[in-house]
């Protein structure tokens, strides 16, 4: 058996969803490559519509890939029931509104052991619920079994949720999104449970978000998505700190601890992506093409003419990250 223990715990390559639509195919998922390490909590960022829910859906076997590999824990994800079933019981979904995934006329007990009882996670089943709500900070247990989801908080129902997920012991949980429909005075409560799960279970997080805020607080590792494709992925410092890519430059300016950079308005919305733009898909927004700047750097007919791939880069912090762009080529 190959020795896993320094490769990374889910890696994608090549990755491509299409969904048909009469007006033509919809390339949700256009090419992705990504690792994402032991014990790491990745933040996927991007626009709405950038293809971030459909990638960690297709990850979770939601939906099926049309081409490429997902290889988890060293081993391929086919489509196989069996193979699926477990990578479910190893791969947990975090939803972003706790209220629509709970049954309203299961308890809280209900909600968590449903998953013990489809895996047939070996225990005693109220053992297992009652540990499972404790490390989801709902202390004592004993407070919460009998509740229904309309008696708790918003805060807690989400807690429930990541109680469900750590009853089965995954090793990768998939977050959407997971405090936007929280109140900011408890985000932080979730995010810091969020990465005690990391530091205390040895488990990994993908975090999809359009918050950089929560990228800051929770994540080691940074992925920009744009249009069904990662255009920058680095270390948290480096992508938040320093990015290289312009997109990431205009995402991160209109953040108010980002000082350093001038606010940037991206002109138009995120182009159809029935109909990815040829050469760089960001360039009929990007600043360095509106401006005149790729013109007069002379890479104007590369930026619009001819694709390209993640390239390894360096930055002012000294970190090594990744861009797709051909300003920084």
């Amino acid at each position: 058996m190959a020795d896993l223990a320094g490769a990374p715990l889910l890696q994608l390559r090549d990755l491509h969803v299409t969904f048909p639509t009469r007006r033509g195919p919809v390339r949700a998922v256009d090419g992705v490559d990504l690792d994402v390490g032991r014990g790491e909590v990745l933040a996927l960022v991007g626009e709405s519509g950038c293809g971030k829910t459909t990638l960690i859906r297709t990850i979770l076997g939601l939906l099926a890939a049309d081409s490429g590999t997902i290889t988890f824990d060293g081993r391929d994800v086919g489509r196989q029931a069996s193979t699926l079933r477990d990578l479910r019981r190893r791969v947990q979904m975090v939803f972003q509104d706790p209220t629509g995934a709970l049954n309203p006329r299961h308890t809280i007990y209900e909600a968590v052991a449903e998953g013990i009882r489809i895996h047939r996670v070996d225990g005693h089943e109220p053992t297992l619920v009652a540990d499972a709500l404790a490390r989801a900070g709902l202390r004592p247990p004993e407070r919460y079994l009998e509740r229904f989801p309309h008696e708790v908080s918003g805060g807690q129902r989400q807690r429930v949720l990541i109680a469900g997920a750590m009853a089965l012991g995954p090793r990768l949980l998939l977050a959407d999104e997971p405090v936007a429909s929280l109140d900011a005075s408890i985000r932080g409560e979730i995010l810091a449970l969020m990465r005690g799960l990391v530091d205390d279970a040895e488990i990994s997080i993908v975090a999809v978000t359009h918050d950089l805020g929560l990228a800051w607080n929770i994540a080691d590792r940074v992925a920009v998505m744009y249009l069904g494709r990662i255009v920058e992925v680095g270390t948290t410092e480096a992508v938040l700190g320093d990015p290289q890519h312009p997109y990431s430059q205009a995402l991160l300016s209109v953040v108010p601890e980002t000082h350093h950079l001038e606010p940037q308005i991206l002109t138009g919305e995120t182009p159809d992506p029935r109909v990815v733009p040829l050469g760089c898909r960001f360039h009929p927004r990007c600043p360095l093409v509106a401006s005149g700047d790729a013109e007069r750097r002379g890479i104007i007919d590369r930026c619009r003419g001819e694709d390209l791939a993640l390239a390894t880069v360096g930055t002012a912090l000294g970190s090594v990250h990744a861009v797709a762009c051909h300003a920084r080529a």
